[in-house]
């Protein structure tokens, strides 16, 4: 059986700034591979006033990866701009389970969300 899906979007991605007490804010995407054959994903990022940007990563086989999006091991000359609205697109070539999450220190607290898969 096959878990997840092959394409997910989270509409409401922003790094957010320093907030309360210094606290650094950060967001991530968690993805979980399930399946025995490792994971090609491609992250679109898109944004309100510039074309999107993509790049490729890599989730092994029966594992999780998480990545961060102020981090530039992890998102490269893409890594998130503080306080910058956009979107980001996940195009896996196997099903995947994805979420997002952010700290958001400006209230003091942390969520996340599935997204929208299809």
């Amino acid at each position: 059986m096959a878990y997840g899906k092959k394409v997910w979007i989270f509409p409401d991605a922003e790094l957010p700034p320093v907030g309360v007490n210094a606290i650094p804010g950060h967001e991530s995407i968690i993805i979980t591979n399930v399946s025995d054959e490792s994971a090609q994903v491609k992250f679109t990022l898109l944004y309100e006033d510039q074309e999107p940007v993509s790049f490729v990563t890599q989730v092994a086989a029966r594992r999780v990866r998480c990545l961060r999006t102020n981090k530039p091991e992890d998102f490269g000359p893409y890594t998130a701009e503080f306080g910058r609205q956009y979107a980001i697109m996940l195009e896996s070539s196997v099903p995947i389970v994805a979420q997002y999450g952010r700290a958001e220190p400006r209230a003091v607290n942390f969520y996340t969300t599935p997204g929208y898969c299809e």
